[in-house]
C-alpha cells in the first residue's frame, strides 16, 4: 500500500523541527502497518483555518491522480482546523478510494471526521478569545496591542526577570520630527495632498511605500492616518476595527 504523509505547523513562533517530528512518528506508524511511504507533503508556519496551503493543494492533486492509497497525518488537526474542510477532504478521498489514517486515531471514519472537525473549530474559537484577552491586558498595561504607529519603534531588551520585552515602544526621533512637521503644516493651512507631495519630493520614508493624501488625512471615524491617530495626543484606542477571514 502506497502511503502519503502530510505535516503542518501553524506559526512562526513554533519550531520548524515540528515537521520532522510529525514525519518521524508517521513513518514509524506506516512501518508498523507495512506501508510504503511514497510522498511527504509539508506546510510550515501556515494556519489550518484555510485550505489554500501549497503542499496541501499538491497533496489533493496527487490524490485525484491516484498517486497513493492512504493519506496519513499525526492527527486530524494537522490536516484542517475547520469542519467544512475536514469533511470536504474526507469526501474527496472517499470518492477516489483513498483511506485516511492518523497516528493518534488510526483509521478515520465519518464520526471521527465530524468530532475532529468540531474540535478544530472550537480550538480556533478559543484561540481567538484568548488572543484578544491577552492583547486587551497588554493595552490596559499601557503597551502596544499590535502594530506600530509612525513615529514609534519597538523597544528592545529584557525586564528585571530577564524576559524579553513585549508590547513596549519608544519614540523614533527621526519619524517623530516628521509627525510634528505634518501637524504644524496642517495647522498652518496646508492640505494633506500638498504635504504628501512635498514629503515624497524630499525622499522622506513613508509608513508604507509612499506618502499620499490618505496616509496623512486617514479616516476620522476609523482613527487612521497621521492626523486622526489618537496616540499622538496620548490616548490609546484599541479594538476599533474587526477583521474576519473570508470563508
Amino acid at each position: 500500500m502506497r502511503c502519503a504523509i502530510y505535516c503542518r505547523f501553524s506559526s512562526d513562533q513554533q519550531r520548524a523541527a515540528s515537521l520532522a517530528d510529525q514525519e518521524r512518528v508517521c513513518r514509524e506508524y506506516a512501518r508498523r502497518q507495512g506501508w510504503e511511504v511514497c510522498a511527504v507533503y509539508r506546510d510550515a508556519a501556515i494556519s489550518g483555518a484555510h485550505d489554500d496551503r501549497p503542499d496541501y493543494q499538491l497533496m489533493l492533486a496527487a490524490a485525484r491522480r491516484g498517486a497513493f492509497d492512504i493519506l496519513l497525518a499525526e492527527d486530524l488537526d494537522r490536516l484542517n482546523r475547520r469542519l467544512e474542510h475536514s469533511a470536504a477532504l474526507y469526501n474527496q478521498l472517499q470518492f477516489v478510494g483513498i483511506a485516511l489514517h492518523t497516528v493518534s486515531r488510526g483509521a478515520i471514519d465519518d464520526v471521527q471526521v465530524g468530532i475532529g472537525g468540531l474540535m478544530g473549530e472550537m480550538f480556533l474559537k478559543n484561540l481567538r478569545e484568548k488572543t484578544r484577552r491577552g492583547l486587551e491586558g497588554r493595552v490596559y498595561a499601557g503597551k502596544s496591542g499590535g502594530g506600530l504607529a509612525y513615529g514609534y519603534k519597538v523597544s528592545a531588551g529584557s525586564n528585571a526577570a530577564g524576559e524579553p520585552l513585549t508590547g513596549e515602544r519608544e519614540i523614533d526621533e527621526a519619524e517623530a520630527a516628521i509627525v510634528r512637521e505634518i501637524f504644524q503644516r496642517y495647522a498652518a493651512g496646508e492640505g494633506p495632498r500638498l504635504i504628501a507631495a512635498d514629503l515624497n519630493a524630499r525622499g522622506v520614508p513613508a509608513p508604507r511605500s509612499t506618502w499620499s493624501d490618505t496616509t496623512i488625512r486617514g479616516h476620522a471615524k476609523r482613527g487612521t492616518g497621521i492626523l486622526n491617530n489618537t496616540l499622538y495626543v496620548g490616548e490609546m484606542t484599541w479594538g476599533r476595527q474587526r477583521y474576519l477571514k473570508n470563508p
